[in-house]
């Protein structure tokens, strides 16, 4: 069914019943920072947030945000980094294909953005978490968060974590996560700067002029529309398009069904109406994918695919696994790990220990195990072979596991199906300038639009690392409330 709403609306076909200099839709982290910066500007912004209140997915989030290059939270910790190291490591792990001019101006300033956070009341503690997971599990600050010290990065590009978190918030019955925590103090300034918020509303058409200008919006609340003038520029915030089966069919089928980390109004209107203006989009293939399955179980064994072979290195980013799982392997894989290591791993500390339910298959032979799981007879006995062969030798010439999680294999040995076990959220959307611009199909910038966030393009190509969405979210959006309240 078409939707006629999604075709830009003439200027002169609408009544006026609201006007502000800049209009920012959708109130996530990328929405609420380019309110925030437009109204330092001298801007007047009204935001539109189709849901009843502000946040959207990253107040859901764990809240990782991808920063580096000294940070202050690295050196208090003692880490090194380094502008050029930052950059070398999101080109070749976000890629292929990544926009190179975003990815070298986000390192430049990730310094300057990370103290822009700190100013705006994100706090971090001073602590750090080195082992496998997801998430820190006692709410510590920073984290590898994208593989940077796992093969094959960690053999060329000097490590460092990136993945500042900021701090849980202990309440009466629960913990407030790091993502709450993010856009609370955000959303507490986008008030104080005197945004006008005007919550259930939805942006249902762009409004251009006679030389194709977006000059504003209509709004739909409740089902009755508004029309609402920008004077300067439109910012559009509205997220992915994780929850749009259309679209998913159309650019990403292999995770339709599987929405992860995102949020039922990301629907991918945002994408559809500049595509409607003739935006150019990028990478609208490209996906997240997260693999329910502890960190610390998979760094102790090992992941083979249907044929029983090894397909990844154990001990990287689990989003990581999850791609390769998924987008490499059909889905199919299974965790293979002895009763000693499966003992070890339940002793750690842990944010994914709810995955850590008990193996499908235990054995008190590889032979039987293999047989058990239905794999092709003596492929997981060769696999296990020629890993405990190197593993006792403290090397992983296959793969590059680092030698504090290499131990040969022993008996009884147990499995665990991921198949199925796969959820993601799509990291394509329009095509932004580094200014966050939309931009043409000609490559020129599209008058008085601009985006951030989900429904872009941003750092991530292909490759993953927790943290680049609210990290790229957040730097474009700063940069599109400055670029709208200058148009």
């Amino acid at each position: 069914m078409t939707d006629p709403t999604l075709r830009p609306v003439s200027a002169s076909h609408v009544e006026w019943s609201l006007e502000a200099d800049v209009i920012v839709a959708g109130l996530g982290v990328a929405g609420a920072t380019a309110a925030i910066e437009a109204a330092r500007a001298g801007a007047e912004v009204v935001a539109l947030e189709r849901l009843g209140g502000g946040g959207g997915a990253a107040a859901m989030s764990g809240g990782f945000i991808y920063l580096g290059g000294g940070t202050a939270l690295q050196k208090s910790l003692g880490f090194e980094d380094s502008v050029e190291n930052m950059k070398a490591f999101m080109k070749a792990a976000l890629g292929p294909g990544v926009d190179e001019a975003k990815v070298d101006v986000y390192c430049e300033e990730s310094v300057e953005h990370y103290n822009w956070l700190v100013d705006a009341g994100v706090v971090f503690d001073e602590s750090f978490w080195g082992e496998p997971g997801w998430e820190p599990p006692h709410g510590e600050g920073l984290m590898y968060s994208g593989g940077e010290n796992a093969a094959p990065f960690n053999a060329t590009i000097p490590p460092a974590p990136r993945g500042h978190l900021p701090r849980r918030a202990a309440t009466a019955d629960s913990e407030q996560a790091g993502g709450y925590m993010l856009m609370k103090p955000l959303l507490a300034l986008v008030e104080e700067l005197g945004v006008q918020t005007l919550y259930d509303n939805r942006v249902q058409s762009l409004v251009v002029d006679d030389d194709e200008r977006v000059v504003g919006v209509i709004a739909r609340n409740y089902g009755v529309d508004q029309a609402i003038k920008a004077r300067r520029g439109v910012v559009l915030a509205t997220g992915s398009f994780a929850y749009d089966n259309t679209m998913l069919r159309d650019h990403a089928p292999h995770i339709e069904g599987r929405p992860a980390a995102s949020i039922e109004s990301h629907d991918g209107r945002a994408i559809l109406l500049g595509q409607a203006l003739g935006a150019a989009t990028a990478h609208m293939d490209a996906t997240e994918v997260a693999i329910f399955c502890d960190p610390q179980l998979m760094a102790r064994g090992i992941l083979v695919n249907g044929q029983g072979q090894r397909f990844v290195t154990e001990d990287t980013y689990p989003g990581r696994i999850g791609q390769a799982t998924l987008l490499n392997q059909g889905g199919e894989a299974f965790v293979i790990i002895d009763e000693a290591s499966f003992e070890e791993a339940l002793t750690t500390d842990s944010t994914s220990a709810m995955m850590r339910a008990t193996p499908k298959w235990v054995c008190e032979s590889v032979g039987e195990l293999e047989s058990e799981i239905g794999l092709p007879s003596g492929s997981l006995s060769a696999t296990i072979d020629l890993y405990n062969t190197h593993a006792a030798n403290g090397t992983d010439p296959m793969f590059g596991k680092k030698l504090q999680w290499l131990k040969p294999i022993g008996t009884p040995v147990a499995a665990y199906d991921l198949r199925g076990m796969m959820g993601g959220f799509t990291l394509g959307g329009l095509k932004t300038s580094t200014d966050s611009e939309v931009l043409h199909v000609s490559g020129a910038p599209i008058p008085g639009l601009y985006a951030a966030g989900r429904c872009t393009a941003g750092v991530c190509a292909g490759g993953y690392a927790s943290g680049a969405s609210l990290g790229d979210g957040s730097f474009f959006g700063r940069r599109a409330g400055v670029s709208a309240a200058a148009g």
